[in-house]
């Protein structure tokens, strides 16, 4: 593993390097005690929603009591529970072993994979014992945030010797004692706290510049597929078999497209070629039919015309 002259590790390097921590087993007293890492946006638990952001992490641990979830995670509970989130990290950092954590708390909507990219990539260009989002305000989110393991783990054992414990510390100690640099997402630093964030949060996802994208994440989620493809491929495919065959052709040809995809192997490169060759034929299908339909609008010429 290659490192600068400060130890760390060149920026982009080994981005799946990492284990994340995700704390979600709070009270959410601001709704009304429900159980907010379960709360569906767009379709999605919130928890779900944080778990696909930190999808290429090594390992993930969630503090909470188990629940099912989109994929697998470790399960960790501080003692006794309730102890706040600087008691949910101590319980759940011992079961990381990668030398970079990603600390989430479980009601980030917005939070998405390159957010936390860029929180790992800024880590590795500097020297800093963690990188912490901040709000539109300016304020820290500690809970967005990428930490270096070790300065993470001394800093909890030193804190645990002083005051006896963690339990209802606040997570201001941890972050004081920590050399922190910055950056700025205000829409990924969102959180929901109260039933108005919830409604936000629902209705912007339904804007028109996020739906399918929202849409299509969703879908993935519910069917197990970690695939990324050209959505603008099939998008395309799908008009053109619409437009040049008929409107139900266009649902039925993208199934078909995945169908072939997966028994050649599957794959963003299968799902293309796929698509390539049934879009080629839809275009000969339209070509086809405007050649026939031209054909047959032209006056008769012959002998037994008039």
């Amino acid at each position: 593993m290659s490192q600068n002259r400060h130890g760390s590790r060149s920026p982009g390097e080994h981005d799946g390097d990492y284990d994340a921590v995700v704390l979600a087993g709070g009270a959410a007293r601001r709704l009304g005690g429900a159980d907010k890492p379960g709360v569906r946006v767009g379709g999605r638990a919130l928890l779900d929603r944080v778990l696909a952001a930190c999808a290429d992490a090594r390992n993930t641990v969630v503090v909470a009591d188990p629940r099912p979830t989109a994929r697998p995670v470790t399960w960790a509970r501080e003692d006794p529970p309730g102890g706040g989130p600087l008691a949910a990290l101590g319980a759940g950092l011992p079961h990381t072993t990668a030398d970079r954590v990603v600390l989430l708390s479980a009601d980030l909507p917005f939070l998405g994979t390159p957010t936390v990219k860029g929180l790992l990539a800024e880590l590795d260009a500097g020297t800093a014992d963690g990188v912490v989002l901040t709000d539109p305000d300016g304020r820290d989110q500690p809970l967005v945030a990428a930490y270096r393991a070790r300065p993470l783990h001394g800093t909890l054992a030193s804190l645990r010797t002083e005051h006896g414990g963690l339990t209802g510390l606040p997570l201001r100690r941890l972050t004081a004692a920590l050399n922190l640099t910055r950056i700025s997402d205000p829409v990924a630093s969102f959180d929901c706290d109260t039933w108005d964030d919830i409604a936000t949060a629902r209705a912007r996802i339904r804007e028109h510049g996020h739906v399918l994208d929202e849409w299509i994440s969703a879908v993935k989620d519910e069917l197990g597929i970690d695939l990324d493809v050209d959505t603008g491929v099939l998008l395309d495919l799908a008009r053109d078999a619409a437009h040049g065959v008929a409107r139900p052709a266009a649902p039925l040809t993208t199934f078909l497209v995945g169908y072939a995809a997966a028994r050649s192997g599957g794959g963003p490169e299968a799902v293309a070629e796929a698509a390539r060759k049934a879009a080629a034929l839809a275009r000969r299908w339209a070509e086809e039919d405007a050649a026939e339909n031209a054909a047959d609008s032209k006056p008769s010429t012959g002998p037994d015309a008039g």
